[in-house]
């Protein structure tokens, strides 16, 4: 191995340990761990950032963004009133998401239909442990 390799593998490892620990914020870390291998020079400061462009990171920022703002509208709310009679059973909870979702990516993205649910499932789920 050369010494940019253990450098960036003693960064990951530090990070994977503070991720673990929870005493800082991940998005903290995560940033550290940057300007650590752009202070190390093993990544050249100009293209330190390019990854944040990437439009696969831009979608999951959005369906994260969509999914906070649903949860806040209280349509989860009221989604999770309706199906609170099919969480009681677990393959009926599983089974009626499942289809929730096939229905949805029917007429839209995955991703969209990913973010419509995915409150409503971790809502759900969480009312029934």
């Amino acid at each position: 191995m050369t010494s940019d390799q253990l450098f960036v593998f003693a960064v990951l490892l530090l990070s994977l340990a503070l991720f673990i620990w929870e005493r800082w914020r991940y998005d903290f870390v995560a940033m550290g761990a940057m300007f650590a291998v752009v202070a190390g020079g093993v990544v050249p400061a100009s293209v330190a950032l390019e990854g944040f462009g990437h439009p696969a990171v831009i979608t999951v920022a959005a369906v994260l963004i969509l999914s906070h703002a649903l949860r806040n509208s209280g349509l989860i709310d009221l989604v999770g009133r309706i199906l609170a009679p099919l969480t009681k059973n677990y393959l009926i909870h599983l089974v009626g998401l499942t289809v929730g979702v096939a229905f949805c990516s029917a007429f839209m993205n995955n991703v969209g239909a990913l973010a419509l649910l995915l409150p409503i499932a971790l809502a759900t789920a969480g009312e029934n442990k």
